[in-house]
């Protein structure tokens, strides 16, 4: 495989109030190329004092700072400042992704330089949002006005899978409410952030408005719990999750929450088993099935579930899986020998259970290097099996058979999970009512479909509150009404 480079400038230090800040102490973390398992960058690792000191840094700069006294416009000018340097360090971001998590070159590339765009949407609200409405009081007073201010400090907790994008979708919205942020970033893939940090110190980003670390779990959880972080927002599995949303209701901290997902595609009896196999396959690898909306729940009418298993696993005999930085390659590595562990765990309970492995299952025999392995189906699954419950987080199918239309919604529901689902069908108004019975923060149609754009997250233990789009926009504001006997000049009501 192909040396690449990282430009990153600073990796043993932190940016914390508008600096690169030597860390506390001299722990480090060293970040593996996931397709080689070879050392590509150290970085330095958070303690307790690094934690108080971008909290305070971030504190100092809400609370007594110019960035929540500027105008909504005069943010968005730093964002799309921002934007442009996104644009700018599109090549290194790709690169780094690619690395740390696995996902192809040939897909990172162009999701990195489209980054930019989520800064520019966010700035464009700017204009349009209404964050001041009139209202007509009801006991008293001339005008009442919903005025909706910034959240405060907000704590960014980002994984691995897919740190640009969810840095963006954090962080812009964050900063144009107002907020101040803090990015604590993995330890499998920190680079997005350190690049993200030289872009604001590059496009001049007020002192102590946007900070990072690296840090494991323990050290992020003094992030959750310190008093001066007014709101957390997390990206993760559903059992961190659980524990973030205890500590933030134990001091009544606000939080968003976009967690785990054990997502089915229903298939209904008059849409063709080639075309679904053949379009679900498609997706199935992207990122190596390390996405949590993945539809890795394949639910059909039972006297067709042998033809869907059959299709799934002649699709995927075909997947060409190897270096990720091979405009051949389908698929990449997995991000890290646990997670690989983890994936071959689920698989051998599959087996265990009584299911049918019908195709992949192992490593590749070909690859000797990098956590690498073969996309999996299992046929023969019930709901009740653990590979249909919990979420593995890799390349690995189940075909579920259901008896009827509404057997087949009951068994997608039959879960603690509600992020994504998707319904396969011809006809437009089976899939609404489908979409309609869905307990599911998105539904798509006859393809594995997520949109930010819009709204993304989920219903159930899938997360509290949404990311991307308007919706996006909301968790970071809170709202305040103000009563007064005239209106006064110069606010603009939108």
């Amino acid at each position: 495989m192909s040396v690449q480079q990282v430009h990153i400038a600073h990796p043993d230090k932190f940016f914390i109030g508008g600096k690169w800040v030597a860390p506390s102490s001299s722990a480090k973390i060293d970040v593996i190329d996931s397709g080689t398992e070879e050392r590509f960058l150290t970085v330095a690792e958070a303690q307790a004092e690094d934690v108080n000191a971008a909290v305070a840094a971030a504190r100092e700069a809400f609370d007594r700072g110019p960035w929540p006294q500027l105008s909504h416009a005069e943010r968005a000018q730093y964002m799309r400042a921002i934007s442009q340097e996104f644009k700018a360090r599109a090549d290194d971001l790709s690169r780094s992704w690619t690395m740390e998590s696995g996902i192809l070159h040939s897909m990172s590339a162009p999701s990195a330089a489209f980054m930019g765009g989520i800064w520019d949407y966010y700035a464009g609200l700017a204009e349009t949002f209404p964050f001041v409405e009139r209202h007509k009081p009801a006991l008293g007073g001339e005008v009442g006005l919903l005025v909706r201010e910034p959240v405060g400090v907000v704590g960014a907790i980002i994984p691995w899978n897919a740190p640009p994008s969810l840095i963006s979708y954090k962080a812009a919205p964050a900063l144009l409410a107002g907020c101040t942020v803090i990015v604590k970033a993995s330890p499998e893939a920190p680079s997005a952030a350190y690049i993200f940090a030289e872009i604001c110190e590059k496009v001049g980003l007020p002192p102590g408005v946007f900070n990072i670390l690296t840090a494991d779990r323990e050290v992020s959880e003094l992030l959750v719990r310190h008093p001066g972080v007014d709101k957390i927002t997390f990206t993760g599995s559903t059992a961190a999750g659980r524990k973030i949303a205890a500590i933030c209701g134990d001091r009544i901290a606000r939080c968003t929450l976009e967690l785990g997902g054990k997502s089915a595609a229903v298939i209904l009896e008059d849409y063709d088993i080639g075309t679904a196999a053949r379009d679900i396959a498609s997706r199935a690898p992207h990122l190596t099935g390390q996405i949590c909306s993945s539809l890795t729940r394949i639910i059909v009418p039972r006297k067709r579930h042998d033809a869907m298993v059959e299709a799934l696993a002649a699709e995927f005999a075909n997947v060409k899986v190897g270096d990720p930085f091979d405009k051949a390659t389908q698929m990449g590595p997995l991000v890290a020998a646990r997670q690989r562990d983890r994936v071959e765990s689920y698989i051998a309970k599959g087996k265990a259970e009584g299911a049918t492995l019908a195709a992949g299952g192992g490593r590749p025999s070909h690859l000797n290097r990098g956590y690498f392995i073969e996309p999996t189906v299992f046929g023969n699954v019930d709901n009740s099996h653990t590979i249909a419950r919990e979420e593995i987080f890799g390349p690995v199918l189940s075909v579920i058979p259901a008896d009827s239309d509404a057997q087949a919604i009951d068994i997608a529901n039959d879960t603690v999970y509600g992020l994504n689902n998707s319904v396969f069908t011809h006809d437009a108004d089976r899939a609404y009512a489908a979409a309609r019975r869905l307990r599911s923060g998105t539904v798509g149609h006859n393809v594995m479909r997520t949109d930010f754009s819009v709204a993304f997250g989920g219903f159930k233990q899938s997360g509290i509150g949404r990311e991307g789009g308007v919706e996006g926009l909301h968790p970071f504001l809170e709202a305040k009404t103000v009563i007064l006997d005239a209106m006064p000049a110069g606010v603009k009501v939108g």
